[in-house]
């Protein structure tokens, strides 16, 4: 057996290695907490034995059962065209404004997150819908993929947002009250965001054209595009009114959100054929999740039996940080890992 400090000076190094010649972030915790594991203690079954039951303490955990229902809901409501016809609505009424179609890409992305919960999806629903547009209007590239990515980023803090999910799950805290936090500040970005780009193109018309010539007059949506539109409203004020006021928990509030999504997109013509592609589709972003929170559960335990908070406590405490210096420091950190790996991938490599 090995001293914890060296283990751990040598399982960082190899942390960092490893990361930087690209691989998964799964397979980098998973080893690093094996070896690592087995460094400290010198015994292959205790080793085992640990990461088997880090690893199972997260499948038996009931808040991720609400991560795989907020991503079906999503998917649901996205192959039924309810975020198509949520883009129109914004769109149409916002036909006074400069850069009207970018707005509508904001505001449709914001509403959006707080039915998928996942950036990504939001991104990929609104590239197919809203850039094709925008570039029929000969809106600048750069200005059009800028306000499409940037608006798909309030996924993150809208909820029921999965990064925020996942945080709960890590330190131990109420989603509630974490979808609660994120709620107000994602709802001021998101209007920060529409501001600006209505102020940009107020500025440089040519970024984003108001009319462009043979282009038709903007037509008023149809009944069933309001209320598909409305429908996407009434499940998120379901779904997260009846988790603010305590009416449901995550588990249920996804539950309720996702039978909902069942109802409309059936409504406006999903069958089967889709349903089952919408539920495979879904796996396939979730699967990920849930390997990365077991192999971060056993990292965690490798990092708890090294006593690296106490020696991370020292190090800070040595350096003479206030907390608004560590907030500081971790801030720059994320940033840094942000360039190589994604979020929620962050998050289970430096919250343990």
């Amino acid at each position: 057996m090995l001293e914890a400090p060296v283990v751990l000076l040598v399982m960082f190094i190899a942390l960092i290695t490893l990361i930087v010649l690209g691989f998964h972030i799964f397979v980098v915790l998973g080893m690093v907490s094996l070896v690592g594991t087995y460094l400290l203690f010198g015994d292959l079954g205790i080793t085992l034995e640990l990461a088997s039951s880090s690893a199972y303490a997260v499948l038996r955990n009931a808040v991720f059962a609400a991560i795989p229902l907020f991503v079906l809901m999503g998917e649901f409501m996205s192959r039924a065209g309810m975020a198509t016809d949520l883009y129109k609505i914004a769109n149409y009424f916002l036909r006074k404004l400069p850069g009207r179609l970018a707005i509508a890409t904001v505001l449709g992305n914001a509403v959006f997150a707080a039915v998928t919960g996942v950036s990504i999806a939001s991104a990929m629903t609104f590239s197919r819908i809203a850039y094709p547009e925008m570039m029929k209007f000969g809106y600048n590239r750069s200005f059009a993929l800028g306000s499409i990515a940037g608006s798909a980023s309030l996924g993150m803090l809208i909820p029921p947002s999965v990064i925020l999910i996942v945080w709960g799950i890590i330190i131990e805290k109420s989603i509630g009250k974490l979808f609660l936090a994120g709620f107000i500040p994602g709802l001021i970005l998101a209007l920060l965001m529409g501001i600006y780009v209505s102020v940009r193109a107020g500025m440089k018309p040519e970024l984003a054209p108001s009319k462009v010539e043979g282009q038709p007059e903007e037509t008023v949506p149809t009944g069933v595009e309001i209320v598909s539109g409305l429908g996407v409203i009434v499940l998120i004020l379901l779904v997260l009114g009846g988790l603010f006021a305590g009416y449901f928990t995550p588990m249920e509030s996804a539950a309720v959100g996702c039978g909902g999504a069942i109802i409309f997109s059936y409504i406006k013509g999903l069958r089967w054929a889709e349903y089952r592609t919408a539920v495979v589709d879904s796996g396939k972003t979730i699967a990920p999740i849930l390997v990365l929170l077991m192999t971060a559960a056993m990292y965690a335990k490798f990092l708890a039996l090294g006593s690296v908070v106490d020696m991370i406590q020292d190090i800070i405490t040595g350096m003479g940080l206030g907390s608004f210096g560590i907030t500081v420091l971790m801030i720059i950190i994320w940033l840094a890992l942000g360039t190589l790996i994604d979020s929620i991938s962050i998050i289970l490599l430096t919250v343990p």
